[in-house]
């Protein structure tokens, strides 16, 4: 069993294959967390110190010892307001004003399988997992907390969430909710995050956890370019392939934060969930709230062990079913090789031009709709502007699939513009406060997806162009941050609300559209990586990983988002050279193989171009047909450490069976009579053989990851290598 209780100890023990998770409710009713690490089989309940504490309180239950105080005991699901200094976990405002939040144990229940949650993306249960779900209670106020534990034990993985219920008989406000909480008793600590900016997205920084707090999170109505809703915890001396480290990943798409506190007994408390900054939700008497969920896993064998947990987990158990084992088509964009300027005739052209190459989709960008020549217009007119393409959508589409290619379409549901026939019918379905001017980013605002009128509509016009073509695919965008969160729709009282239920719309009008159309894929994209999440991932198998195009940038962007999420679900692109974004030539070769280190296609004009280019991208998609299983489904590993200093980057795929490798890597920066670009490889068996393809050159799993392997000296701005090594026999 993965779940085990001593209920005479009342004693919890999670397991996973390699870790185990211990807390306990002690004499008082304090839920304490003992320990998450490598796997034992002991009580650690013994790491547990009682210790006297200037200015740390005691409960007035245990007013007599002065050793025994919630603010230096190690908690699993941390109150407020009562004498725990520290980072709280929830924070509510009872109806005569109390703010204090004062949780002990009542009651365990453990079940095999899990729950799905009914509005919030959850990680999928396949029956073999088992839950805990742990009851807290704080009678004077009438609150009840249900945190709930599924382990996954062969994906090393435990999945949390709380439900709050108020079992009072007077309305409660929720001004907090975290996700999970967790206590660290000791240790000196790094911590990593993923900060960035719209084109250099998820940017890994690690830093020393200062004595205090440190947090990251978003404001801005999805989780953001800026800072994605994922934290690394690890030992100082973690490396990519050695020490110990701990996941903490939120299933949410909207605000959030997550929060680290560094104590003065040296402790550490992280805490992860909704962003309480605006937040504040009204429980009326039999009411409860459901948080996201938090992924949690723990790995003793570097960053790259933790990665490659996140991504089996991943595609395994939250990715669409239909989509975990497809393998994507290789497609050509129409934006950067013509944003607004087409017509059909135009898209035609490009789809004869991509079918001579190899590719197998085209994907019509912004600019099919309404009057939008431009991105000042038309936004939620989801209607074809046939003026425009000179032909009906059904039959640009049909002759797309006549030519032998699929065809996609991009969206943008959750906005309007204020020059379409959406606003002027209803101007109070924008979010924007009462007698204030709204803040308008890229010419557009935001719709207030709280409304169930709003996602009807959605769903119908959306439904309505879907049903019209042959459309296999959707490009879903959304192209700037929310602000003026405020809803015609709510009253006063309930206005906290909206942030939540603006991203509780948008999955129930992704889950209602899949619903109906269960071959659809749906390929993720807020300006690029502005919405690249778990909760997304729920629904879209693929997310545009950023409006970064260059491939160099895009080494950096891809290696951040690694340390989560799995190479099958980063969109990646070969672009023009020069690159629209930032005006570097990179060699289209060194292109190609940075696209392929994830969902591979086009980004460019297809037409005229050189004959070379032509041989050179006919090459590059045979490539990815001959690799693409290797590279969904294999183990990833980056190669270079984060802080290296080398001139180059480099990754590899392995398969499951360790009978194949793919190795990449690109120079970043060239040098006259420099050194050779040297790795150790990783994942492979040390007992196999590996025959480098194309030569005659056998090597040992052995040699290869402890000798390593030197690569020739490059020559060019760019240069890049790509080795095949499969297993063979030694004679």
């Amino acid at each position: 069993m993965s779940i085990q209780y001593d209920e005479a100890a009342r004693l919890f023990h999670l397991k996973t294959k390699n870790s185990s998770y211990q807390m306990k409710a002690d004499s008082v009713g304090t839920l304490l967390h003992l320990y998450y690490g490598e796997a034992v089989t002991s009580d650690m309940s013994y790491l547990i110190r009682y210790t006297d504490r200037a200015f740390s309180g005691n409960p007035y239950v245990q007013r007599n010892s002065r050793c025994y105080s919630l603010d230096i005991l190690p908690q699993e699901y941390a109150g407020s307001g009562v004498g725990d200094y520290r980072l709280p976990a929830i924070q509510v405002i009872a109806e005569n004003g109390s703010r204090s939040v004062d949780l002990t144990y009542e009651g365990c229940k453990i079940f095999r399988g899990r729950e799905a949650l009914t509005d919030l993306p959850y990680v999928r249960g396949g029956g073999e997992e088992e839950t805990l779900e742990i009851t807290l209670s704080d009678p004077v106020i009438g609150l009840r907390v249900l945190l709930y534990y599924t382990v996954f034990e062969e994906e090393d993985v435990i999945v949390r969430s709380a439900k709050i219920v108020n079992q009072s008989e007077k309305p409660i406000y929720l001004e907090k909710a975290a996700s999970a909480c967790i206590d660290f008793p000791c240790g000196r600590y790094d911590l990593m995050h993923f900060h960035g900016r719209h084109c250099m997205e998820r940017q890994a920084e690690r830093m020393t956890l200062p004595n205090g707090v440190a947090s990251f999170g978003s404001r801005r109505g999805m989780s953001s370019h800026h800072s994605n809703p994922f934290v690394i915890l690890c030992d100082k001396n973690c490396t990519e392939n050695a020490g110990s480290c701990y996941g903490f990943m939120l299933m949410y798409s909207g605000n959030h934060l997550e929060e680290a506190e560094r104590d003065q007994m040296g402790s550490v408390r992280m805490v992860a969930g909704i962003h309480p900054d605006g937040f504040s939700w009204l429980l009326n008497p039999g009411d409860s709230f459901q948080t996201p969920e938090a992924i949690l896993s723990f790995s003793a064998s570097g960053l790259n062990g933790l990665s490659g947990q996140y991504h089996r987990l991943l595609q395994k158990r939250v990715i669409p079913a239909k989509f975990q084992h497809t393998k994507r088509p290789v497609l050509i964009n129409s934006w950067e090789a013509a944003y607004f300027d087409f017509n059909a005739e135009k898209i035609l052209r490009f789809a004869r031009s991509a079918k001579e190459l190899g590719m197998e989709m085209l994907v019509l960008d912004d600019g099919w709709f309404g009057h939008r020549n431009d991105d000042t217009s038309s936004l939620g007119d989801w209607t074809v502007n046939e003026e425009k393409l000179g032909c009906s959508l059904k039959t640009l589409s049909e002759q797309i699939h006549a030519l032998g290619l699929r065809f996609g379409l991009w969206f943008e549901p959750e906005m309007i513009s204020e020059d379409s026939m959406l606003y002027q019918a209803h101007p109070d379905w924008a979010l924007k406060d009462p007698d204030r001017k709204p803040t308008i980013g890229r010419n557009q605002m935001v719709l207030d997806m709280s409304r169930p009128e709003i996602v009807d509509y959605l769903f119908a016009a959306i439904s309505a162009v879907l049903d019209h073509a042959q459309i296999e695919y959707i490009k879903w965008d959304f192209n700037r941050s929310v602000a003026n969160f405020f809803s015609a729709g709510l009253p006063a009282r309930r206005q906290g609300e909206l942030a939540h239920r603006f991203i509780l719309g948008t999955y129930r009008l992704l889950d209602r559209l899949l619903k109906r159309y269960p071959d659809l894929m749906i390929e993720g994209c807020a300006g690029g990586g502005g919405r690249f999440d778990a909760g997304m991932l729920f629904y879209c198998p693929q997310i545009w990983c950023s409006d970064d195009t260059d491939a160099i940038e895009r080494l950096e962007i891809q290696r951040g988002t690694s340390y989560g999420y799995p190479v099958s679900a980063m969109g990646s692109h070969v672009s023009a050279s020069p690159n629209h974004q930032t005006g570097r030539a990179v060699p289209l070769h060194t292109r190609g193989i940075v696209a392929q280190s994830g969902t591979f296609g086009y980004e460019l004009s297809p037409e005229g171009l050189p004959d070379a280019e032509k041989k050179e991208i006919r090459n590059q998609i045979a490539a990815y047909h001959q690799y693409s299983d290797l590279i969904a489904q294999g183990r990833y590993y980056r190669l270079n450490e984060l802080d290296s200093s080398e001139d180059f980057s480099a990754w590899m795929f392995v398969s499951e069976d360790q009978s194949e490798a793919l190795v990449n890597l690109v120079m970043t920066h060239i040098r006259a009579n420099g050194p050779l670009p040297f790795i150790k490889l990783c994942g492979l068996s040390a007992e196999k053989a590996y025959r480098l393809e194309g030569t005659d050159q056998v090597f040992s799993g052995a040699a290869l990851m402890h000798g390593g392997y030197s690569f020739p000296l490059p020559f060019g701005d760019y240069a890049a290598s790509q080795l095949h090594f499969l297993e063979t026999t030694i004679e």
